[in-house]
């Protein structure tokens, strides 16, 4: 019912969208004095603010066209490697004559897709051969392609590194840390030839029992029945995914937006201020934003529910309990891959030492295979985008893969 009852609102606000499009449009005809009014001013920011309100569905693009190597421009193409029908091994290639590191960035399952780490990306592609995980909108996915819980997640990181081929190096981005920990588990206890040269986990949910965060304490305070009867739905008929049960991607992102409600709503009246006074600049800037970040996927039910109950409510990789297709995942056995584990000193999604806790957990590691960075003043986007990520966290990265390869 509740994808339903969004779907009807949201099949009401598309002619409303459409006429405030039009009023906009308008506004902006040649009539001497109209555009340079105050009340049209207005009038223009609050119509295109409500001609681009609401969601969308589809991936947005990375947008990555070129990246400067050295003194050269060199432009860049996506090459889908392998496709199933549940996600995308991305290639961002570029023509170079050297050889540099391969990294597969694993992007999170969590009702955005996997162009919320674009900065991600274009950090780390100057000096690395870089692939990512493009996951697919479950709404778009036939029931007959079967379920896509936890086991497959890790399957398809195994299967893309497999792929990438021996010497490949790892970097997962939150909610994936425990998904990448287990494939590097698996491979090493299977001898893989495959199993990464480095694994570096960002601000991931290893032990979420260490500094507990308002999320951790919602996923603890409710039933695994709770959260399959309430927030698990049907995908309706009109999509290729009908009848998939799905974790809506917009149920997701209305519980991102309730832990700082108010510092969205305040980005949006400054929006309709820069868009009212003209500064075209601030106001792209907040509109690029908010496009990616309204850009949501549906997660499978199976893949969203068994995340809740093995990593947040029974803790059962730092418990020794984890498994994958039956067998028990065993974190010691990893003995030739590097680690690191990053963490944002104010991040409210995964807290200072969740993460570190894999340090611990990966014990058969020689001390000098292992690294651990706290980066001071940043929340958990900090940790892999913008200024700090990119001055202070990724060199750090870029080291330990370097000395590892």
């Amino acid at each position: 019912m509740i994808y339903l009852a969004y779907q009807a609102q949201s099949d009401l606000l598309s002619p409303i969208q459409g006429m405030a499009r039009l009023a906009l449009a308008a506004l902006r005809l040649p009539i001497p004095g109209l555009a340079q009014s105050f009340l049209a001013r207005n009038l223009a920011a609050a119509y295109e603010m409500i001609g681009d309100a609401g969601l969308t569905h589809t991936r947005p693009s990375f947008n990555i066209d070129s990246v400067k190597v050295g003194d050269r421009e060199l432009g860049v193409r996506e090459e889908a490697v392998s496709v199933t029908p549940f996600g995308t091994l991305l290639r961002f290639a570029k023509d170079i004559p050297i050889e540099q590191p391969r990294v597969l960035v694993v992007a999170p399952l969590s009702g955005h897709f996997a162009t919320l780490l674009r900065g991600t990306v274009q950090t780390l592609l100057p000096d690395h051969d870089v692939y990512i995980t493009d996951w697919h909108n479950a709404r778009d996915i036939s029931l007959e392609h079967g379920r896509f819980g936890f086991d497959e997640y890790v399957e398809h990181v195994i299967r893309f590194l497999e792929i990438m081929g021996p010497g490949a190096h790892i970097v997962a981005v939150c909610q994936p840390c425990v998904a990448a920990l287990a494939a590097a588990a698996v491979m090493a206890e299977a001898g893989n030839v495959a199993q990464p040269r480095s694994m570096t986990l960002m601000a991931g949910p290893i032990d979420t029992r260490i500094n507990p965060t308002k999320v951790n304490a919602l996923a603890s305070s409710k039933s695994i029945d709770w959260f399959e009867q309430n927030l698990i739905s049907k995908v309706p008929g009109r999509y290729p995914g009908a009848g998939r049960r799905v974790y809506p991607g917009f149920v997701q992102l209305s519980a991102f937006m309730a832990m700082n409600m108010e510092r969205h709503v305040n980005a949006h009246f400054e929006l309709f201020e820069h868009l009212a006074t003209g500064d075209r600049e601030k106001a792209e800037t907040s509109r690029a934003f908010y496009d990616e970040y309204f850009a949501v996927l549906d997660l499978p039910a199976e893949f969203y529910l068994e995340t809740v109950q093995t990593v947040f409510q029974e803790h059962a990789l730092p418990l020794g309990k984890l498994e994958w297709r039956g067998q028990r995942i065993n974190p010691r056995a990893i003995r030739r891959t590097m680690l690191l584990t990053v963490e944002g000193e104010k991040d409210d999604i995964c807290a200072l030492g969740q993460t570190l806790a894999a340090q611990d957990l990966c014990s058969g590691l020689r001390p000098y295979r292992k690294r651990h960075h706290m980066q001071a003043g940043v929340g958990h986007y900090g940790v892999f985008s913008g200024r700090r990520w990119n001055s202070q966290i990724y060199p750090i990265l870029r080291n330990v893969i370097q000395s590892s390869d």
